[in-house]
């Protein structure tokens, strides 16, 4: 069985806690900017954050977090 880190085109580098915590957060920048941001544009980008968020969650990898050398204890 070959080593699916080894090629894979990224390598996450968020832990399995934090991806969880990513997620519920995320889903709570959303319900909340859905129910209590009035202006348009403003909750929109409330719900695109929590987006993005919620895809570093889902994937493992945060695109900021490799640029600061991040990476997960092997």
């Amino acid at each position: 069985m070959s080593n699916v880190y080894g090629t894979a085109i990224y390598k996450k580098n968020v832990p399995a806690l934090e991806r969880l915590l990513r997620l519920v957060a995320s889903a709570a920048l959303v319900i909340g900017a859905a129910l209590w941001i009035d202006d348009t544009r403003i909750r929109w980008l409330a719900v695109a954050s929590g987006a993005m968020f919620a895809l570093t969650g889902v994937f493992g990898f945060c695109p900021a977090c490799y640029f600061a050398g991040r990476k997960l204890a092997a």
